[in-house]
């Protein structure tokens, strides 16, 4: 007897379907990361550019965010600041991600000796705000990104390290990993080529939140002169430009606002959504 097609058992594939939060977080991020790449194409005028004749104007179709107490465009200085704030989110937290990740995840393997050390530094570091430490440090190096970009990797990579270390200190317990140890597996290899892939997902997802608030950060010290410097254009220092002209000339200052916010809330949906999709994988 011939097997008839409709005997056959039917193959369903799995689909994999994103969350509507990192949907929405990846579309404004790829926005933002377009602008930031070439913001030439998107401003209208040179961001440092004064222009005596029209200081202080409101929003019109010539200069639709006004321009600010120079003259200058404030809708290219925004957008030129795309660069400089997008640089700051990247560079200000991929230092402390790579290096807290290996520390966490190489204490979480030994334990003993050296976790209570770290143990210590954590409390340390975890004692003080982080702005305030992240000021003070900016304040011995002196103002500038770079400055700031230390400031942060000093006190930032504790938190990716201590989430890691917990991690792997639930994963080294399970048996794939005792399986490596008695197949004389050395335990480099253990750590990083078994334990790490299963025990690095909270400390990426927390790298997309942590890139907001490094534009926060970035954005809190170039207001108080001790991130990017005049005339770059940042979001920060924007705010502090106009923090003068509240009540006269309020788009100097609102404008970079709501590019922060709107920024921040790109990283923070990204975040929430990876958060669900790893999850739901599980």
């Amino acid at each position: 007897m011939s097997v008839l097609a409709e005997d056959k058992p039917i193959e369903r594939r799995s689909t994999l379907v994103l969350p509507r939060t990192l949907i929405a977080g990846l579309v404004i991020l790829g926005l933002s990361l377009l602008v930031a790449v070439f913001p030439s194409a998107f401003a209208p005028y040179d961001p440092i550019a004064f222009d005596y004749n029209a200081i202080l104007q409101g929003p019109s179709l010539a200069h639709p965010f006004g321009t600010d107490s120079f003259g200058r465009d404030v809708l290219s200085r925004v957008i030129h600041a795309y660069t400089v704030d997008m640089q700051i989110a990247i560079f200000a937290t991929v230092g402390p991600f790579i290096f807290g990740t290996i520390v966490g995840a190489l204490i979480g393997y030994v334990g003993g000796v050296a976790e209570a050390i770290f143990g210590r530094i954590v409390d340390a570091v975890i004692t003080f705000p982080f702005l305030v430490l992240v000021i003070a440090i900016v304040s011995v190096l002196g103002p500038g990104l770079v400055n700031m970009y230390i400031a942060v990797g000093v006190v930032g990579w504790v938190f990716y390290a201590r989430l890691v270390a917990a991690e792997v200190k639930v994963e080294k317990r399970l048996d794939y990993a005792d399986a490596g140890r008695v197949m004389g597996y050395t335990p480099a290899r253990i750590v990083f080529r078994h334990l790490l892939p299963n025990a690095i997902t909270p400390a990426i997802v927390y790298w997309m939140t942590d890139m907001a608030l490094a534009i926060l950060l970035g954005s809190s010290l170039g207001y108080l002169g001790l991130g990017a410097q005049p005339p770059i254009a940042e979001w920060g220092v924007q705010i502090a430009d106009g923090k003068n002209f509240m009540t006269t000339a309020w788009w100097i200052a609102v404008f970079p606002g709501i590019a922060i916010v709107i920024t921040g809330l790109g990283f923070s949906l990204a975040g929430d959504g990876l958060a669900e999709l790893l999850r739901t994988k599980r």
